[in-house]
């Protein structure tokens, strides 16, 4: 059996070691791996080949103080200035095999989220749970590129303002068609569980488009609540960017930007619930990320 030890070393020492030395998979299997701090010039021939960076600074330093304006104003709708929001995008054009640079808007940014049905489906009904506490990945400051789970807890309170930007191009193709998204609010009264719902009609023909719904108070015990899209008896698809689950001065929604709002967690991770869950998804139904032209 392999024996194990550690030492104490000084900052001075650890400060080396970093610049040196880099752990492997720290969750599954401890190993450290040496940096490579100086590159060969046919490695960095081969890195400045594949990078995408040069063609993204060479359009932006070609925009015009309005247009990186535009582009800060958009960045701001998710948390991003000017140039990392087009970065962003540019990025995303390139992997598409799109040409030309977007036009930067207030109301998606880059990725945005897309429910398609398509026959023989007619429907589908996917959920983004909110239990008190739960795990999501998030940054490991001052580490580039570095991920953790984190166990957060949302102590609800009402009210409860959901919103969402949506464009939609859908087709009735039943008797009872509808789109929504909406909120089911679980509380107590009187020792019983019930439900209160607030839910916002989506059109099935729309441009780009701003919706928000606020809950009224509910004099009872909350307990908690869970999001949900939902179609029913239509085909075409929904695309929908920046939602907001607001409640105690906080936006809870995961994935409030839908850069990849179907995304599993594996390994380490495995205890972090997948953004959307499916619970209605027959053949010919979807939903996921995607970057489109618009």
């Amino acid at each position: 059996m392999t024996q194990t030890s550690y030492i104490l070393i000084s900052d001075a020492d650890a400060e080396l070691m970093s610049k040196s030395l880099q752990s492997g998979d720290r969750f599954t299997f401890g190993k450290i791996n040496k940096k490579t701090a100086l590159l060969s010039r046919k490695r960095k021939a081969g890195l400045s080949a594949r990078s995408m960076l040069p063609t993204v600074a060479e359009a932006w330093n070609g925009f015009s103080s309005a247009q990186k304006l535009a582009w800060t104003n958009a960045g701001a709708q998710c948390g991003l200035n000017g140039y990392r929001l087009f970065t962003k995008d540019k990025c995303a054009r390139i992997i598409n095999d799109i040409a030309g640079n977007a036009t930067p808007s207030l109301k998606h940014q880059a990725w945005v989220g897309n429910i398609k049905i398509q026959s023989p489906a007619t429907e589908i009904k996917i959920v983004q749970f909110h239990p008190r506490s739960y795990w999501v990945s998030q940054a490991v400051p001052k580490h580039k590129g570095m991920r953790q789970p984190v166990l957060v807890t949302e102590n609800f309170q009402l009210p409860l303002t959901i919103s969402l930007n949506y464009s939609s191009n859908l087709t009735a193709v039943g008797p009872n068609a509808y789109a929504r998204l909406y909120a089911k609010i679980w509380y107590k009264y009187q020792a019983v569980d019930l439900d209160s719902y607030i839910q916002i009609d989506l059109d099935f023909v729309s441009d780009w488009k701003f919706a928000t719904l606020t809950s009224g108070a509910l004099a009872t015990i909350i307990v908690g609540y869970d999001l949900f899209f939902e179609l029913h008896d239509l085909q075409g698809d929904l695309y929908f960017d920046n939602i907001k689950s607001t409640h105690s001065a906080q936006n809870w929604a995961r994935d409030t930007n839908c850069d990849d709002i179907n995304q599993g967690f594996t390994k380490a991770f495995y205890q972090i619930p997948k953004h959307w869950v499916a619970l209605t998804l027959p053949v010919g139904a979807e939903y996921g990320s995607i970057y489109k032209d618009f």
